[in-house]
């Protein structure tokens, strides 16, 4: 995969992903397509002049982007990524995760490890303290995208707002447990690294992305009664994968 340099290229590797993905009857797609909102959604805020410094950002959502992109092809190719995109990709391979947890897996890995990361290389040279205005703007519109998917989930199955209702300590947790990491992890992250030494850096992410898969296992195995609420809505789910990619994309 060549370098990427604008958000418009971001935006058109997504999309080859998301169609490599429809091809294939790959659920990694589901991940792809919330990404594309969220990029869109950047994109639209950058036009609106909608952070302090747009510029920057172009450049953060390029730098952040490049770090999921570079691990799906890297997994794609049998080569090796964090091990936290490692254990989010290696969902696909398995029946019983639903659309929802696929998708927060992904948010795992890339906001709770990615984004610290990227925001620590766009501040090299600089001020880190600058970001954090934009930094927080950037998880507001993640933390509201969950929202939005929710409501796209609920055409995969129909009857998942009532379910999600009768059970909103569960829908919560999962939502708050990758919102509240982004929002109170992700920047002191981002902050530690890029107050390390060079020569330390691999080993500060390398210690962070050991965390941070194992706390994904939260997402998969989220405790008796709420993995059998995941089971129900899994066996509830309409439609294909590509149908169900199809469904998010609208």
């Amino acid at each position: 995969m060549k370098p990427l340099h604008t958000i418009d290229e971001v935006l058109q590797a997504l999309q080859q992903i998301i169609d490599t993905s429809i091809k294939n009857k790959d659920p990694l797609g589901y991940f792809a397509v919330l990404y594309y909102k969220v990029t869109q959604k950047v994109k639209e805020g950058i036009q609106q002049e909608f952070f302090e410094d747009n510029p920057r950002m172009e450049q953060l959502d390029v730098i952040f982007a490049s770090r999921y992109i570079d691990a799906y092809y890297a997994y794609q190719s049998n080569q090796p990524t964090t091990a936290s995109w490692q254990y989010a990709f290696s969902l696909a391979t398995q029946f019983w995760p639903t659309v929802f947890q696929h998708l927060l897996i992904g948010m795992n890995a890339h906001i709770n490890l990615d984004l610290g990361i990227a925001a620590a290389e766009v501040s090299k040279g600089g001020d880190i303290s600058s970001l954090k205005t934009d930094f927080e703007r950037i998880n507001q519109i993640l933390s509201d995208l969950v929202y939005d998917v929710e409501e796209d989930l609920s055409k995969i199955w129909p009857t998942l707002k009532k379910i999600l209702t009768l059970t909103k300590d569960v829908d919560n947790f999962l939502v708050d447990f990758s919102m509240k990491l982004a929002r109170d992890g992700a920047w002191k992250f981002a902050e530690t690294l890029f107050a390390t030494a060079e020569d330390q850096k691999v080993n500060v992410i390398n210690q962070r992305d050991i965390k941070i898969a194992k706390k994904a296992k939260i997402i998969t195995e989220p405790g008796f009664i709420a993995n059998f609420i995941m089971k129900i809505i899994r066996l509830g789910e309409l439609g294909s994968v590509p149908q169900k990619i199809e469904d998010l994309k609208e």
